[in-house]
């Protein structure tokens, strides 16, 4: 019987809509030729950001957010931060307000895409991100403010604190790590880990000086992958093992082949992720999800800014919202349709094919604009034996 999903779609602002457009089309192409009609998506175009704004005088609409509760999988193109007061994020927003706990970011090399390290193929690793609590709860009171005086003579007086050197012109800010936010994400990364193969999760904190928040986060992960996954440690099916943050950027180039899946809080997970982006080309073929694991509830998204200066220019590179959409496939279980991409991608980069970020750097490149390389990966696509 045919099967259809309904994905609800935010084109997004600035490049947002020729990224989205350019997904759409490439992942229609391979379910056509995975799946000769029998499996397909049936796109739901939702607001937010300035397209939202402009219509229905928010930026994200409450129907948007019950339409990713409706149908559980979505996708987004960029979108852009609020001047002046309200939603500091609309990701943060939606993030928050869905509860997709996990940030998750596979990162891995196309052959043909240049690198700024000598053996980018070494780098194959997912990170799973805390996407909720650290700096993403956005606790924190301006330097001048009321708030802020108040917040500081309550943890010089009752608290005890006297570590602030300069009271008056400081701002605060709170960081909340919980024992319930460190378990069920490190518990999500351990699970991949075992249903993908994948040899190791290594936890990546500050411990060593946040001895309560980032230090709890390494405890607590220790703790729930003996706990609930101590069959698969004793038999050597799964290592867990732990790294500073700064040691692990460090070791990230000098040795990346000996990291797999990674567990990190937020801001960690925000230098990592773009770090090992750096490493196999870029941001622009770096994709990324936010998923609830109890609920199933997902959004894929481009990882990319809205970059206005380019939008409408037919040059920028849609592949982190293409792979994002690879992402959702695989969410599905769809994988003969998602391979089928990742082979049309790899094979156009192994010829220089690629829009003008990528192939400008390839020794023998040819640059194309963002709908003509869309063209090519369908072509390939449908060409695919």
């Amino acid at each position: 019987m045919m099967e259809i999903r309904i994905v609800p779609l935010v084109k997004g602002d600035g490049v947002g809509p020729e990224v989205t457009a350019a997904m759409v089309k490439i992942i229609d192409a391979a379910l056509d030729k995975a799946y000769a009609g029998q499996r397909k998506i049936e796109w739901k175009e939702v607001l937010a950001g300035g397209k939202a704004f402009e219509q229905l005088g928010t930026y994200l609409p409450d129907e948007t957010i019950e339409a990713f509760k409706t149908h559980h999988v979505g996708i987004k193109g960029p979108l852009m931060t609020p001047v002046g007061g309200g939603i500091r994020s609309l990701n943060v927003a939606l993030r928050q307000g869905l509860d997709l706990y996990v940030c998750q970011r596979p990162v891995r090399w196309f052959k043909g895409v240049e690198s700024p390290v000598k053996h980018p193929e070494l780098v194959d690793m997912v990170i799973f991100r805390e996407n909720t609590e650290d700096i993403y709860a956005g606790i924190e009171w301006e330097s001048g403010t009321p708030e802020a005086a108040k917040f500081f003579k309550f943890i010089n007086e009752e608290m005890g604190v006297r570590k602030v050197r300069f009271p008056e012109t400081s701002a605060f800010g709170v960081k909340p790590v919980s024992r319930e936010g460190t378990e069920r994400l490190v518990r999500a990364a351990c699970q991949y880990a075992v249903d993908h193969g994948r040899p190791s999760v290594t936890l990546v904190h500050k411990g060593n000086i946040m001895k309560f928040t980032e230090g709890g986060f390494k405890k607590w992960g220790y703790e729930l992958a003996e706990r609930e996954f101590g069959e698969y440690i004793a038999s050597g099916r799964l290592v867990i093992k732990d790294c500073i943050c700064d040691a692990f950027l460090q070791n990230a180039l000098l040795k990346p082949e000996e990291y797999s899946v990674i567990a990190t809080l937020n801001l960690n997970g925000d230098y990592v992720s773009d770090m090992l982006a750096a490493q196999v080309g870029g941001i622009g073929i770096a994709p990324g999800a936010n998923i609830n694991y109890t609920t199933g509830d997902a959004i894929f998204e481009a990882t990319h800014g809205t970059a206005p200066d380019i939008a409408g220019k037919d040059v920028v590179n849609p592949c982190s919202n293409v792979l994002s959409g690879v992402m959702m496939l695989e969410h599905f279980g769809w994988q003969e349709a998602a391979s089928l991409v990742e082979k049309a991608l790899e094979e156009s980069f192994s010829e220089g094919y690629a829009t003008a970020d990528l192939a400008r750097l390839m020794e023998n490149g040819h640059s194309m604009g963002t709908k003509e390389f869309t063209e090519n990966i369908v072509r390939r696509i449908y060409e695919s034996r």
